[in-house]
């Protein structure tokens, strides 16, 4: 029944109050949230670890017409400030978008946020995107932005952060406030209440969040993956990645309702039909992995040697696959470039909406 509800197409939804995941799956949680100190004590009397996100990198997008020039390229409609919550420090909200070719399958991933530039008197734009494809997501934009007043810059003064809490008991002893100023902004983030606040700074996040201590990367990734969120090109490979299945509703990454966009027509046709056949899962290995590793795109088979679908990314014995939904229930493995056979089970994260389960 799990496995057979996902073929519909659920809803976006956060999955209710925030970090009730901890107490839902907490065996899995704990192993994905054991943030290892520098110093080797784990938690050594810090609520948040602080995860320098050297793969992720801002682009700076503003002008009189950077709103309607985004609209038409985004799955999502625009975090913009409420104009009645302008102030100093001026808001900022965050959202969370595709960029798609005109075939409908991604390009970019991108986490916006919206601040309200009062000296401009205009709504500019950060675009969280993987520092791998930054100058191609600008040279992107530039192909659309034809005669627009939009200017599209690196803005590298700012530096991109994931905070997240060191234990179960962390957002209630020191909860964060969101908080927009010249230099930080912290936000929760805006594709699950799982994946913690955003941080962008000129400082060192730890220096910025009360109670903050600096995570070991390798963490973070493994507990994103333990919850299946795809982030930069290595999960959503360019031009390969289909939206829907890559979860973006579940994200919520996609607006059914707004005007149209660059590859709008495939995600609606999908999204109407109601019927989303594949998904990306998180998945986990069993046996120890060849010294080589698996391969993207390795396919991933049932007992009987059936097709179940394709890995797409990971590190160590956690990562992401692209899986029939039908049949993930069942035992399943890999055959490894060396010959090895490997053991490997999917599952759903609990955060997905409850409809999804």
């Amino acid at each position: 029944m799990a496995a057979a509800a996902l073929l519909r197409g659920a809803a976006p939804g956060r999955g209710g109050p925030a970090w009730r995941w901890w107490l839902r799956a907490a065996p899995r949680c704990r192993r994905a949230h054991s943030f290892r100190s520098p110093g080797g004590d784990p938690t050594a009397g810090a609520t948040w670890a602080c995860f320098r996100l050297d793969g992720r990198t801002l682009l700076r997008v503003r002008g009189p017409d950077a709103a309607p020039f985004l609209l038409g390229l985004l799955t999502n409609e625009l975090p913009l400030p409420d104009p009645a919550a302008w102030g100093a420090p001026p808001p900022a909200c965050a959202g969370y978008a595709h960029f798609l070719n005109v075939q409908g399958r991604t390009l970019y991933d991108v986490i916006l946020y919206g601040l309200q530039e009062h000296s401009e008197e205009v709504s500019g734009f950060l675009l969280e995107c993987d520092s791998s494809v930054q100058g191609a997501l600008q040279k992107h934009l530039a192909l659309y932005r034809i005669r627009r007043k939009v200017t599209v810059e690196p803005h590298p003064e700012l530096r991109v952060w994931a905070v997240l809490p060191s234990s179960p008991e962390a957002c209630g002893n020191t909860p964060l406030q969101e908080s927009a100023g010249t230099a930080a902004i912290l936000i929760r983030d805006p594709r699950t209440a799982c994946m913690g606040w955003r941080l962008l700074t000129q400082d060192e996040g730890p220096a910025v969040v009360s109670g903050g201590q600096l995570g070991d990367l390798w963490d973070y990734h493994q507990h994103r993956y333990l919850q299946g969120v795809p982030e930069g090109v290595e999960d959503l490979p360019p031009g390969v990645a289909l939206p829907l299945e890559s979860n973006l509703a579940f994200m919520n990454g996609v607006s059914f309702t707004k005007g149209c966009y660059i590859g709008q027509e495939l995600t609606a046709r999908t999204h109407h039909m109601g019927v989303i056949r594949k998904r990306l899962f998180p998945v986990r290995f069993l046996d120890p992995l060849p010294a080589s590793g698996i391969t993207p795109g390795a396919t991933v088979l049932t007992a009987s040697g059936q097709t179940v679908g394709k890995f797409r990314a990971g590190q160590g014995n956690v990562g992401l696959a692209l899986l029939w939904s039908e049949k993930i229930k069942g035992p399943l493995h890999i055959r490894a470039s060396e010959g090895a056979q490997v053991a490997l089970a999917a599952s759903v994260p609990d955060w997905w909406p409850t409809v999804s389960k």
